[in-house]
């Protein structure tokens, strides 16, 4: 059984993300902030998964090492696989990318918030739907509250 079967009474919101890199530069900046969050309990990274799309539009799982730059250690993140993420779910993310680009796909609980999920459960309650806005979506929405 795995970690996150272990725990579900206790899980929190699980999420996804899919950021590109166009001309497969993972420069690393990001990762520093993502062990941090790690550190600090608020979310915790369930798999990490890395594919590069050729120029062709063939797919293809990146190694941890060969993901970043020389400079940036990604050995954090070693073993952050729990099998959520399937061969489909990386083809259907593959499609969203631009023809020689990378990405890295990130799934996570949001531990932050598992408390409050596991009360509702216990409260019989269910989740129904969920949702983000995007910042630009809500960056477009106040530009034009200001201009009305």
């Amino acid at each position: 059984m795995s970690d996150v079967e272990d725990t579900t009474e206790e899980l929190g919101p699980i999420d996804y993300l899919v950021v590109e890199f166009p001309r497969n530069k993972l420069d690393g900046t990001a990762f520093p902030l993502l062990v941090d969050l790690v550190d600090r309990g608020i979310i915790r990274v369930l798999d990490l998964v890395f594919v590069e799309k050729d120029e062709d539009g063939e797919v293809h799982a990146l190694e941890l090492h060969e993901a970043a730059s020389g400079e940036v250690d990604l050995s954090f993140f070693e073993g952050a696989a729990s099998g959520l993420i399937g061969d489909d779910d990386v083809a259907e993310a593959a499609k969203a990318l631009e023809n020689g680009s990378a990405a890295g796909i990130l799934v996570f609980e949001n531990r932050w918030a598992a408390p409050f999920a596991s009360a509702l459960r216990r409260g019989g309650g269910q989740l129904v739907a969920s949702g983000r806005i995007p910042v630009q979506a809500i960056l477009a929405a106040l530009d034009d509250l200001d201009a009305a």
